[in-house]
This record gives structure tokens, C-alpha cells and sequence, in this order.
């Protein structure tokens, strides 16, 4: 079986560049809050095409559909459950349309987001259930011709299992990343190794797998140090926000600085990160400061936690979430499991 568009490109290179926010610029572009973005695939194909361009522009190598809530459990809000299908495929083959014109090797990776609902005990969602929802969005995708399934922010093992099982029955490579966003933990109380060890035990297991969205670039560098000293056997994914929300004239800005954002991916890729990109408040403008200085600012030694918060500002928690307060990430290395 010949290699996949991202493996081959992963094979090649050192870093790759991802994207940066969707529902950031969408809003820019005036998405109201409470809207689906999803039903823009159909009703507003420009803005989606003017989105991906945007990514493609600044120099990602990937770049995520328009697709994050496109799960029957997400779109039932709307009444739109019936709709899974071809809010995907038509997210996807823009993506494709505007990949295949960029003259270069871009990835289309197909958002995949939760469900929004809770796993068995404490809730109602089933194993079975979820990897049906994400079943049907994944053919979407795939339909649509993304390369990958992107499946981001999950913070259930649960749900992160559920998607990779729908991505097997696709018959679709994928990438997985969780959203630490509580004290260095998932909200559903998942760590660094946590998610590491996962990884390494799935039947079907990513072609990366890493962090998105969570407090700020700080702490997203934290958790993604945490995969690489556990001893991460796949390709890691730092996908963090452009700094902190913060709220004033009656919108969410964020106040990371393009210069903050090419500190940060200048600091993933001198800590062994191989996918680095943006999350909220991510726009083209911090995008472009990052591929600069991505390409320009010579490798450097590996950053220490010391480094990360005079470069990016302090931590929101003093624990990375594994129970070592240290201030530096735990050194051991692990075994493949047998």
C-alpha cells in the first residue's frame, strides 16, 4: 500500500505547518454566535474557499475542514442530523479544490470535533453509538477527499477510542489531539502520559497525535513537552491559541501577538514537535510570522519550562496535571508496550 499524502510529507520534512483558527475567522467574516458554521459549506461556499485560501496563503502545509461540528449529535441542535453526509463532503472537496490549485503538497485534514455528549456511566453516549456519529461524518470526509480525519479537542479516552474505531471502518489515516484545559488535565481528567499511553495502545493508532485549543501557548507547550519526555512513539501536534481570551467591546479578542505566536512555534519545533499550528484567535497574519520564523531562526536547544514561560508568559496552574509539580516535565522513557 503506498503511503499517504501526510506520512510521505511527515517522511520528508522536519515540521509541518498547520492552520490556524476557523470560528475566529468566521466570525470576522460574520458568523453569529449560536450559527453552525458547518451549514456555511452549502450556504456560503466563498467565505469556506476565502478560509482554507487564507491558510494555504500563510503557508500551512495542513489545513482543517470546516466540518469541527459536523456530527449528527452536534447537528441535531440545528436540525440538521439529516445533513451529516453533505455538510462534510461539500467541507471537504472545497478543501480539496483549494489544495489541488496551490501548486504545492497541501494536507486537507478533515475536522473532526465531540460529540457534546457524555459517556456510559456517568452518561447516556455508548461506544457503539459514538462510532457510528463519527462513522458517518468520516465517509463524509472521505467522500469530499480529505487526506486525513483531524479529530480535536477531545477530552473523554472514551470518545477519543470511538473515533479512532470510525476512522478504521473508513478506511481513513487520521490525527488525534486532546484539549488540556484544567490544571494540565483534560476535563475528563486525562494527563500528558495519559494520553501518550493511550496512543499506544490503540488497535488502530494515529499518524500523530498531540494538544489543541486549551488555555494558551504556555501551558499547550507544557502539555506537548509532557508527550516528548514520556517518550511519544508518534509524531506530536501542538495546536495552541493566540494567547488568552480576552473580553472587551462585546467580543472575544485574543491577545497573542504574531511575534508571541512565532516565539511559540520556534519553541515546538526546538522541542521535538513535528505539527505545529495555531487554535483560536489563530489568523493569517500569525501564521505568516510563524512560517517566517519557522524557517529562518536557526534549531536551537531543546526549550526548558524556564524558557517557555519567559518566552510565552506564565502557567496557569503550577501542576502540569501528572502530579509533578516541579516545574520540569517527567525525564522517564518507556518501552514499547508488548
Amino acid at each position: 500500500m503506498s503511503l499517504d499524502k501526510l506520512s510521505q510529507l511527515l517522511s520528508t520534512r522536519d515540521w509541518l505547518m498547520a492552520d490556524g483558527a476557523t470560528g475566529t475567522n468566521l466570525f470576522n467574516m460574520g458568523l453569529t454566535a449560536g450559527e453552525p458554521p458547518e451549514l456555511w459549506n452549502t450556504d456560503k461556499p466563498e467565505n469556506i474557499r476565502s478560509l482554507y485560501r487564507g491558510s494555504v496563503q500563510a503557508g500551512s502545509d495542513i489545513f482543517l475542514t470546516n466540518t469541527f461540528g459536523g456530527n449528527a449529535a452536534r447537528l441535531k441542535l440545528h436540525n440538521a442530523q439529516g445533513r451529516v453526509r453533505e455538510l462534510n463532503r461539500v467541507g471537504a472537496a472545497l478543501g480539496r479544490e483549494i489544495a489541488d490549485a496551490s501548486g504545492r503538497t497541501v494536507i486537507v485534514a478533515g475536522s473532526v470535533g465531540p460529540t457534546g455528549e457524555i459517556f456510559e456511566p456517568m452518561g447516556t453516549m455508548t461506544h457503539a453509538t459514538a462510532v457510528e456519529i463519527f462513522h458517518e461524518q468520516a465517509e463524509g470526509l472521505k467522500e469530499g477527499g480529505a487526506d486525513v480525519l483531524w479529530i480535536e479537542t477531545i477530552s473523554a479516552p472514551e470518545e477519543y477510542k470511538a473515533a479512532a474505531e470510525a476512522a478504521r471502518l473508513a478506511g481513513m489515516p487520521w490525527c488525534g489531539t486532546m484539549s488540556f484545559d484544567t490544571a494540565g488535565r483534560t476535563m475528563m481528567g486525562v494527563t500528558s502520559a495519559g494520553l501518550s499511553d493511550l496512543v499506544d495502545t490503540l488497535p488502530y493508532p494515529p499518524l500523530a497525535f498531540g494538544a489543541n485549543c486549551g488555555v494558551g501557548a504556555s501551558d499547550l507547550m507544557r502539555t506537548v513537552m509532557g508527550f516528548i519526555a514520556h517518550g511519544a512513539h508518534f509524531p506530536v501536534i501542538a495546536k495552541g491559541n493566540a494567547g488568552i481570551p480576552k473580553y472587551h467591546d462585546g467580543h472575544i479578542h485574543y491577545d497573542g501577538t504574531p511575534e508571541l505566536m512565532a516565539e511559540y512555534a520556534v519553541l515546538a519545533r526546538d522541542a521535538g514537535v513535528k505539527i505545529i499550528g495555531g487554535c483560536c484567535g489563530t489568523m493569517a497574519e500569525h501564521l505568516v510570522a510563524m512560517r517566517a520564523a519557522l524557517e529562518t531562526r536557526p534549531r536551537g536547544p531543546k526549550p526548558t519550562l524556564e524558557d517557555v514561560s519567559a518566552k510565552l508568559g506564565g502557567f496557569s496552574s503550577t501542576s502540569d496535571g501528572t502530579g509533578d509539580t516541579s516545574g520540569e516535565p517527567k525525564r522517564e522513557r518507556r518501552g514499547r508496550r508488548g
